[in-house]
């Protein structure tokens, strides 16, 4: 894709939404860590249902500390392999506690060592809390950078390279945002929705043709429904006996 074409794929995801960001309910960096650490593997919207209740009672290390492990267990069993992620939220809480005096710490280093923080949970962390350029790359991302060519690679740190070279500096901070909920809403796994897509004349997707027709397909059939009015159903007449 030339540079051309990905500013003005950037400009249209803007014009679409401005201010983009995290589906993750959140009010402190502290918690945006913990829902970030509760949502891999998981959807947004079951970590802000665990989150809501959890926060509620507990927002900070010294607070997550003071449930103990069993007690934050409880709040977030609803989320796949809540066991492992509860195990490090506790001991990240008793890190940020002993050693960054309760504070998210602000650098790539150190929030990887912290159990259950990545590569992709630190640029999350770098990007929406503190305001960096980085883009975290998830499955959508993955996806959407090489279904696009916008930013090809095999694995996703040659995806999140490609991607810091690819994207204009002004578009830096929100392309993490913007390229998710693409690919989380539009530019998604199976049959993606090529027909509604802000940027189907830009992408490179050589099977973009006929998904934008099933697309289309799906809308007509759609409308036709919600128009139509349905025939009632009349029994079939008994026949008597003589």
């Amino acid at each position: 894709m030339t540079p051309a074409r990905r500013r003005t794929l950037f400009e249209r995801l803007k014009r679409a939404n401005p201010s983009p960001t995290t589906e993750l309910r959140y009010s402190t960096p502290f918690e945006l860590l913990v829902a970030v650490i509760l949502s891999a593997q998981s959807t947004d919207r079951g970590v802000n249902k665990a989150t809501e209740k959890l926060f509620a009672v507990a927002n900070t290390p010294e607070q997550i500390r003071a449930l103990g492990l069993r007690g934050l267990k409880r709040y977030v069993k609803t989320i796949g392999l809540y066991n492992t992620k509860a195990a490090n939220i506790f001991e990240t809480c008793r890190i940020l506690i002993d050693q960054h005096g309760g504070e998210v710490p602000r650098t790539r280093e150190t929030l990887e060592g912290l159990p259950g923080v990545g590569r992709k949970t630190a640029n999350v962390i770098l990007n929406t809390a503190f305001g960096h350029p980085t883009i975290a790359v998830d499955t959508h991302i993955f996806r959407v950078a090489n279904r696009t060519g916008l930013a090809p690679g095999r694995n996703v740190r040659e995806v999140e390279e490609g991607l810091l070279l690819a994207v204009p500096a002004r578009y830096r901070q929100d392309a993490h945002h913007w390229l998710i909920l693409h690919g989380r809403y539009v530019c998604i796994a199976r049959r993606p929705h090529c027909g509604r897509c802000l940027i189907y004349d830009l992408c490179e997707y050589a099977d973009k043709v006929r998904y934008k027709r099933d697309t289309k397909d799906q809308t007509a059939s759609s409308s036709r429904n919600r128009t139509e009015p349905r025939r009632s159903r009349r029994p079939h007449a008994r026949g008597t006996r003589g």
